[in-house]
C-alpha cells in the first residue's frame, strides 16, 4: 500500500516541464498568503540571469537578481512551515546530458522581507548520493519538497537507468535568522516496487 501511494505521488506531482527544447524566457506570477513574486529568467544559454520581484512585503519588496547555472523550469509557492508567509520556490536544471537539479528558495521572514533557503548537499549523504547522475524532478508535497531522481547501478548508460527511483522529501526549518531544507524521510522505490502497481 505504502508503494502504490508513493507511485501515485510521482505520476501527479512530478509534472514539470523539464527539458524545454527551445530557449525561451521563463515568467511566471505567483501569489499566496497577500504576498506576490514575478519570476523571470532569460533561460538563452548554460547560465542565465534570475529576477524575483516581490510585491505586499511589509519592510523590503527590492528584486533579486541572480545568477543561475541552467535554466529555470519551474517556480511555485507554498507555506511550508504553516506559519501564516510563504516561500518561493525555483527549480531549475542544468545544460547537458545529466540535466542536474536545483531549488532556489527564498522565505518571507514574517511577510517582511525574503531570506535565502539552503539546500543541502546531496554528496554530504553517501547512502543517498549512491547511484544519482541528474535527471532531478522537484515538487512541493503538501507541507514538503519532494525531489525524485533515477538510481543508476555500475554499467547503466545515461539514458538507461536500471536502480529504480529515489525520492527525499525535505521540511522547511530556521535556525536563529537562517532558513534551509532538513531531509527528512528518503523512499527508495526499486523496479520490482514500480513493476508491481
Amino acid at each position: 500500500m505504502r508503494f502504490r501511494i508513493v507511485f501515485l505521488l510521482i505520476i501527479t506531482a512530478f509534472i514539470i516541464p523539464f527539458g524545454s527544447l527551445h530557449a525561451a524566457d521563463f515568467e511566471q506570477t505567483l501569489e499566496l498568503e497577500g504576498i506576490t513574486f514575478k519570476v523571470h529568467a532569460t533561460n538563452k544559454g548554460s547560465i542565465n540571469t534570475l529576477t524575483i520581484k516581490p510585491k505586499g512585503l511589509k519592510v523590503d519588496n527590492r528584486p533579486i537578481v541572480r545568477e543561475v547555472n541552467g535554466t529555470v523550469v519551474e517556480a511555485e509557492v507554498a507555506d511550508l512551515n504553516e506559519d501564516g508567509a510563504p516561500e518561493i520556490l525555483v527549480y531549475t536544471t542544468s545544460a547537458g546530458s545529466g540535466s542536474y537539479g536545483n531549488v532556489i528558495g527564498y522565505a518571507s521572514n514574517a511577510k517582511k522581507s525574503l531570506a535565502p533557503i539552503t539546500m543541502p548537499d546531496l554528496m554530504e549523504d553517501k547512502d543517498v548520493y549512491t547511484g544519482y547522475k541528474g535527471h532531478d524532478e522537484f515538487s512541493i508535497v503538501e507541507t514538503r519538497l519532494a525531489r525524485r531522481f533515477p538510481v543508476y547501478q555500475s554499467g547503466d548508460t545515461n539514458n538507461q537507468p536500471t536502480g529504480g527511483f529515489r525520492l527525499l522529501y525535505y521540511g522547511l526549518e530556521r535556525l536563529e535568522s537562517k532558513w534551509f531544507f532538513k531531509l527528512d524521510e528518503v523512499v527508495n522505490l526499486r523496479p520490482d516496487d514500480l513493476a508491481s502497481q
